[in-house]
């Protein structure tokens, strides 16, 4: 009887290579552990079983010692339950083989003209298995069509069943990829040692979380009324915390311990109800690092993941990936307890096709999710992410707070919004505004860069945002020689920023000069206040953010700071945002105080009016549905995936080596026994995102080099730091490769 392996050991003997039905069976054991907090253990467990069903082609075999030859080994598994599908359970069948098919090349469309299709594969598909399978393999279980009726009937919605059941599908899938790369892992480990970390579970580690909370609060200062109003605040919150779980909001504003208070209300709710871990999502990487600091100090660094990393995302074909080379990408699974995140990752994870990005979302199902800064969510897709939300909270067990200042009108009102009624964990948000107001809005009409340089030279500590790198470089050239000038964008790697913060913050309490250009990074969160800024005409939500950086401790109580808003001359706005300017400017006809509730509702209430279907620009939830007739499904998953882009811009990462960390983390890409995903968690901060080109032009330059070959996916892209693009005060120039890739050849 022939001997049919999984996986080889270069160099080894067949002994030690793995056998197909142990990783089958370990698999689908894995896989279904996996599914079973939100009910599809059993349909996990034939996923398992026969995703890797084409390894009993002969040719495979022969491939494993060493044939070169192509093999399709993901399509007969999906092939063979699609044959056997009887029509009660083919919804549930096709959810498995959607799965099958994508575990490797991504989750594919159903039927499109492309042969990646779900439908031409197995239209396309030849048995040439050997029949062994048959004896090493039980036979599916029948009834798989249960487990999806319970799921769906947790919380019906009839017009939404295709895309619930596309989650689903997204959930089963993740479970088998998370399960077939542990056990490939498993096996490699013993030889090659990469192997990553465990976490423990959030229920071993919530009675320190919980003590490290209360101890933490009970250092902070009690005198001043703002520090007692935030008291109160936390108190009310953490009060709501046994409410049902589902979809809340936190409305409150800028300074009133937000941050703090959703974490709390997270702990407290996640001990009462039973969720698997806390999920921190914030919109921009400017203030990850400055939260998740803070969180890792008060729960314990063991229990928190910061994840933001581009690195992993750097992958554009998976296609028949082998299992071992597999191994060597930077893929992240959220085991943590805590998961500290960006907006960007959470989201185009959840519409994400390919393997390395989906392998996560099993263990977003029962989490607490926190959106802080929720209106940030590009309009464009806020009707999918709206939909998404929706399904997590009523099939997943996912409770989820839209957290903001700035709560968009996302509720009932809007076509396709959230049933949010009587769901506010704040006290009267309308209250908090007016007892928490330190900040004055003005209109400053038109100003050019000379006439900013000039504000900023008539004032000792002033904070000017603007609208992009350009006019933020642009400024800076002009306003150079001022005392305590700095520059702050995204052309700068996240922990260079860092320390510029800390500085700043430290001149700001020392009273010493202190002058800064930023692009809109500085908006959300970062904890800095100002007596002044100036912010380039924006939507208000963008204006009242800037305002949070201004008297955000009421340093000049009871005076206010003020936040001038001008008309850049000589850098029209991006076309995403003339239209807000408009929708800004009908507020302030109709509001005299443009950071009421009234305002900010009434604002995003005329925008996504006015956006109407632009709200789910490229059609993506009608990428998704069932028949009930004839119990098929229609799903476009690489479709979706391709037109999901909460940053249109492909931009790729370029590490930068300056610090310790980065430069003892690249150093490590050479030592197989080192996880990469570990390290692309190191170098998460030590990046700065380019245009695709500009990083083509760098490596044909001589300015970088891709480090460790042997990862196909060209994941870690290092800045060589003496060819001087990267600049102390502003960041990295990749305009400057070309040219200073020719003025150094010439002799």
């Amino acid at each position: 009887m022939p001997k049919y392996f999984a996986h080889s050991v270069s160099g080894r003997e067949q002994d030690v290579w793995q056998f197909l039905c142990d990783h089958l069976n370990e698999v689908a054991q894995l896989a279904s552990d996996r599914a079973k907090p939100f009910g599809l253990a059993q349909a996990a467990f034939v996923a398992g079983q026969y995703h890797d069903l084409g390894k009993y082609d002969p040719a495979f075999q022969r491939k494993l010692s060493g044939e070169v030859n192509s093999v399709d080994h993901s399509t007969a598994g999906a092939a063979v339950l699609m044959n056997e599908a009887s029509a009660s359970e083919k919804i549930s069948r096709e959810m498995i083989a959607y799965a099958i098919l994508g575990h490797h090349a991504g989750l594919p469309d159903l039927s499109t003209a492309d042969t990646s299709s779900m439908g031409r594969r197995i239209e396309n598909h030849r048995d040439v298995l050997d029949p062994i399978w048959h004896q090493e393999i039980p036979s599916t279980s029948p009834n798989l069509g249960t487990e999806l009726l319970a799921l769906i009937r947790r919380g019906p919605r009839e017009e939404h069943l295709g895309f619930d059941v596309s989650v689903a599908t997204r959930m089963l899938f993740s479970a088998l990829v998370d399960a077939d790369y542990r056990d490939t892992e498993r096996f490699y480990a013993a030889y090659e040692g990469a192997k990553d970390r465990d976490w423990p579970s959030l229920a071993q580690v919530l009675p320190q979380m919980l003590a490290g909370f209360e101890a933490h609060m009970a250092e902070l200062p009690l005198a001043g009324e703002i520090n007692q109003l935030r008291r109160d605040i936390l108190a009310h919150v953490r009060d709501k915390a046994a409410m049902a779980p589902g979809l809340f909001t936190l409305t409150v504003p800028t300074g009133g311990g937000k941050t703090l208070a959703s974490l709390g209300f997270a702990l407290d709710h996640a001990r009462l109800h039973g969720h698997r871990r806390i999920i921190y999502a914030i919109p921009f990487t400017s203030i990850i690092d400055q939260t998740a600091a803070i969180f890792q100090a008060i729960l314990g660094e063991e229990s928190v993941l910061e994840h933001h990393s581009a690195i992993e995302d750097n992958q554009r074909n998976d296609k028949e990936r082998q299992s071992r080379d597999k191994l060597r990408l930077a893929m992240e699974d959220w085991a943590a307890p805590v998961v500290v995140t960006t907006n960007v990752q959470l989201f185009e994870s959840l519409f994400a096709a390919r393997p390395g990005r989906a392998r996560k979302l099993h263990n977003i199902a029962s989490s607490v999710i926190i959106l802080d800064e929720a209106q940030t969510i590009p309009r464009p897709l806020l009707l999918p992410c709206l939909r998404m939300l929706d399904t997590l909270a009523r099939l997943f067990g996912c409770s989820i707070v839209l957290c903001t200042a700035t709560q968009p009108a996302v509720g009932e009102t809007l076509k396709g919004g959230l049933t949010l009624a009587g769901r506010e964990l704040a006290p009267d948000p309308a209250d908090l505004v007016r007892r928490l107001k330190r900040v004055v809005i003005t209109h400053g009409g038109a100003m050019d860069n000379s006439a900013l340089v000039a504000a900023l030279d008539g004032i000792e500590q002033g904070l000017v945002v603007v609208n992009t790198r350009a006019h933020a470089l642009d400024l800076w050239k002009e306003a150079k020689g001022l005392e305590g000038l700095y520059h702050l964008s995204t052309r700068q790697y996240a922990a260079h920023r860092r320390r510029m913060l800390a500085e700043i913050r430290q001149r700001l309490q020392d009273g010493l000069p202190c002058r800064v250009i930023s692009t809109s990074l500085i908006e959300a969160g970062v904890d800095v206040s100002f007596p002044r800024a100036w912010r380039a005409e924006a939507g208000l939500d963008q204006i009242v953010q800037v305002a949070g950086r201004v008297n955000r401790n009421g340093e000049m109580l009871p005076g206010l700071g003020q936040v001038v808003v001008f008309t850049s001359e000589g850098y029209p706005p991006p076309a995403e945002i003339k239209e807000l300017i408009g929708d800004m400017a009908r507020m302030r006809d109709l509001f005299d105080d443009l950071q009421s509730p009234e305002a900010i509702q009434s604002y995003f209430s005329e925008v996504y009016w006015r956006m109407d279907e632009g709200l789910d620009a490229k059609k993506i939830v009608a990428d998704f549905n069932v028949d009930i007739r004839n119990n098929t499904t229609n799903f476009n998953f690489r479709t979706a995936a391709e037109k999901f882009r909460m940053i249109e811009s492909d931009m790729v990462p370029v590490i930068i080596p300056r610090d310790k960390a980065a430069i003892d983390a690249v150093a490590q890409l050479g030592v197989a026994q080192i996880s990469s995903g570990k390290i692309a968690r190191a170098l998460q901060t030590h990046l700065v995102m380019v245009p695709p080109k500009a990083r083509a032009r760098m490596l044909a330059c001589g300015k970088g080099e891709f480090v460790r070959p042997d990862l196909r996916a060209d994941q870690f892209f290092v800045l060589k730091l003496e060819q001087g693009l990267y600049y102390e005060e502003t960041g990295l120039h990749w305009e400057d490769a070309e040219y200073l890739g020719i003025e150094s050849s010439i002799l």
